[in-house]
């Protein structure tokens, strides 16, 4: 099992939600937004993607049980999902022509599954299900991989002129590689308790 600690997990939760890869879908998502109006929809959405993260972090030992689910499991299959985001970020898919949306955006895509996706839920359930004494530290580190969230995206508009795309896209894929060792240490992790629960049964 891996052992997390504070720091860990908020690096772990800022990696997944990746708030500099989504600067650009919040911006195309919030083009026809009025600007004075985009601050707070932002707010909302990072606020709604909070209490969806900390309903799992209270309910994820329930939902588990529901599921007849046991945290090996969980460990290996977060592991794998974790993997897939990780090489959508270093290898990012052709851009397809999608609809844009006229309206205001409510919960979806922004908040689900932009910030709130199965990554991070996986990985909230995760973090309480393997440490639940630890269930203050996962508040305090969500909180703070929200927080960091509300910054950069509040700032977006301002990063992508200063900066420019090229800029944000090579860290999202800097972050897709640190991600993609964090996913491969799971999996190493979990199947190695997999392989010693074999050997001992």
């Amino acid at each position: 099992m891996m052992e997390y600690t504070f720091a860990s997990a908020t690096v772990l939760l800022i990696l997944i939600t990746d708030p500099i890869g989504n600067i650009p879908i919040f911006a195309n998502a919030l083009k026809h937004v009025a600007p004075e109006r985009r601050r707070r929809v932002i707010l909302r959405e990072i606020l709604i993607a909070f209490a969806l993260l900390l309903t799992f972090m209270f309910v994820g030992q329930r939902f588990l049980q529901l599921m007849n689910l046991s945290e090996l499991s969980l460990q290996i299959g977060g592991g794998v999902i974790l993997f897939l985001i990780a090489l959508r970020m270093v290898f990012p898919p052709a851009n397809t022509e999608e609809p844009e949306a006229l309206v205001e955006p409510l919960i979806v895509p922004l908040a689900v599954p932009m910030i709130a996706g199965p990554s991070a839920l996986a990985t909230v359930l995760l973090l309480v299900s393997q440490q639940p004494e630890k269930r203050l530290e996962w508040i305090a580190a969500l909180c703070v991989t929200m927080l960091v969230s509300a910054v950069v995206l509040l700032a977006a508009e301002r990063v992508q002129r200063l900066v420019g795309p090229s800029v944000v896209h090579a860290l999202e894929r800097l972050m897709g590689l640190v991600l993609v060792s964090v996913s491969i240490e799971m999996l190493l992790s979990g199947i190695k308790v997999f392989v010693q629960r074999i050997l001992q049964g």
